[in-house]
């Protein structure tokens, strides 16, 4: 089964957490074949140029998947994206220009994952 947006009950469930703290956002990411690679550096740098110029998010790492060391999933893309909190992030998927090159995520990709994290003690 391939997920490419979070389910609104998945989301209601990060709300719940009431966590005030930073997170990252870990995405596991499928590209589709025939230009999914490259549509999704159009929206990349599409949400690049929106968030960070509204200080929402930090990328903290983004990189090409190489080989499974452990498991049999293979991704094309793994990023780390860091927001100030869970709210700033839920935000983001509600502003207005963001949802305008959303569609450019959802053509691009076969599949997903996205994991919220946050500090280890």
């Amino acid at each position: 089964m391939a997920f490419i947006l979070p389910a609104a009950e998945q989301m209601q469930k990060i709300l719940a957490q009431d966590y005030k703290g930073p997170v990252v956002m870990a995405n596991l990411l499928k590209f589709k074949p025939d230009g999914g690679k490259e549509k999704y550096q159009q929206y990349y740098q599409a949400t690049m140029d929106l968030m960070l110029g509204k200080a929402i998010t930090r990328k903290v790492y983004r990189g090409e998947g190489l080989q499974p060391v452990i498991g049999d999933e293979e991704w094309d893309e793994i990023a780390l994206y860091e927001y100030p909190s869970i709210q700033v992030f839920i935000e983001m998927g509600r502003d207005e220009e963001y949802q305008k090159i959303l569609t450019l995520r959802t053509e691009a990709l076969l599949d997903s994952r996205l994991f919220c994290t946050i500090p280890a003690e």
